[in-house]
């Protein structure tokens, strides 16, 4: 454990701000989306749209004791949330039109966000196992807040390859970390896992396998 406290000065100050923010747009967008697939009013789609763009960092920072949470610190945020919701709102039919091309820009955000997790958990000096969830807690959990308010199924309860890509990333960097490779390698490499993983899922419509509840148990 004691090399791993060499990281707990690693800040999120690598990757500029701005890929942070759209990548909070795109998952705001995917959030009201759901709300237009509802026909929600515009203070639905608004609300989908924030809880899907900042409800994963708000719950790590929970579990992580970085209290205020990050965008009470930060309000840019928000209203990156609030703004993303409205024009979607007033131009869902363009956004869904490209809803393929939102699952792009999604699985760009979700490897940033869960690359980002990890290094957040890891510079408070979180264990490396706990930094690794917290990766895939910031990149999928705004989801599932999503998908709970907007009566959908649940990306946990999906066999689509998404909260394993957000895994695969996270551990990759957190592994990286821990053999004291450059963080700028560290960021590629648990970006492009994650990037890879859910890429090649959209491409070819991979799915993970499930429990066969026919099969004979006894």
């Amino acid at each position: 454990m004691g090399a791993w406290m060499d990281w707990r000065n690693f800040g999120t100050n690598e990757i500029p701000m701005i890929l942070d923010l759209m990548a909070v747009a795109v998952f705001a967008v995917s959030g009201a989306l759901v709300a237009s697939r509802k026909q929600m009013d515009i203070f639905g789609f608004i609300m989908l749209g924030t809880v899907t763009g900042i409800g994963g960092g708000s719950m790590r920072d929970v579990f992580l004791g970085r209290l205020p949470v990050l965008w009470v610190e930060t309000p840019i945020y928000v209203l990156v949330c609030i703004f993303a919701g409205a024009i979607a709102f007033f131009a869902a039919h363009r956004f869904r039109s490209c809803y393929r091309f939102i699952l792009w820009l999604d699985a760009l955000g979700l490897s940033l966000f869960c690359v980002m997790g990890a290094e957040t958990a890891l510079s408070v000096g979180a264990h490396p196992v706990v930094a690794v969830i917290m990766g895939v807690i910031t990149g999928t959990f705004g989801g599932i807040i999503r998908d709970m308010l907007g009566g959908e199924v649940t990306l946990i309860q999906k066999r689509e390859i998404y909260v394993t890509a957000a895994l695969a990333g996270a551990a990759l960097f957190v592994a990286l970390i821990g053999l004291q490779l450059p963080p700028s390698i560290c960021w590629a490499m648990g970006f492009l896992c994650c990037f890879s993983i859910r890429g090649l899922a959209l491409r070819f419509s991979w799915s993970l396998p499930g429990r066969n509840n026919n099969a004979n148990t006894g």
